[in-house]
């Protein structure tokens, strides 16, 4: 797998690898990086949209529940590594966000890759509804042009 540059508009944080994401050989057990993932979304619209969940689910009743996942797994990761998670935007619907998450070892190197599809939602009908504008907005400063998505993934 060719590793794609991080672009400049990604959201960043660093993840440690604990013993409870770890089975007996040390190494993540796949399952736990897709909780990662959904930290890192939660992170992500905290600190990087400045809608945490409680605001979001609580106060305004919307949901972002994640409706499709690709997910390839490069390299192993093992307890006590920093890994460096990155997410932004690979393009935008009117009620989905398609994202991409990468979380790369200490050294640089890709250790998983993922694109993920968000739907929001209004939670009082279950149903997918259009992107405030004021999220839109936000969420735009973390997209990737399009030239770049269709250039490095031929697949969605």
């Amino acid at each position: 797998m060719n590793q794609v540059p991080v672009p400049p508009q990604a959201y960043h944080k660093k993840v440690l690898v604990r013993f409870r994401d770890c089975d007996p050989a040390g190494i993540v057990f796949y399952p736990r990086y897709l909780e990662m993932f959904n930290n890192l979304v939660e992170d992500w619209f905290r600190e990087g949209l400045k809608l945490p969940f409680h605001e979001l689910i609580n106060d305004r009743a919307w949901g972002i529940p994640t409706v499709h996942i690709n997910v390839d797994f490069v390299w192993p990761s093992r307890i006590g590594e920093f890994l460096n998670a990155y997410l932004w935007v690979r393009s935008l619907g009117r009620t989905s966000i398609h994202l991409a998450i990468h979380l790369q070892g200490p050294d640089g190197s890709d250790r998983v890759v993922s694109k993920e599809v968000l739907v929001f939602t209004d939670l009082h009908t279950n149903r997918a509804r259009t992107i405030p504008e004021e999220l839109m907005n936000k969420l735009v400063q973390f997209k990737l042009s399009e030239e770049k998505v269709n250039a490095d993934s031929p697949t969605t």
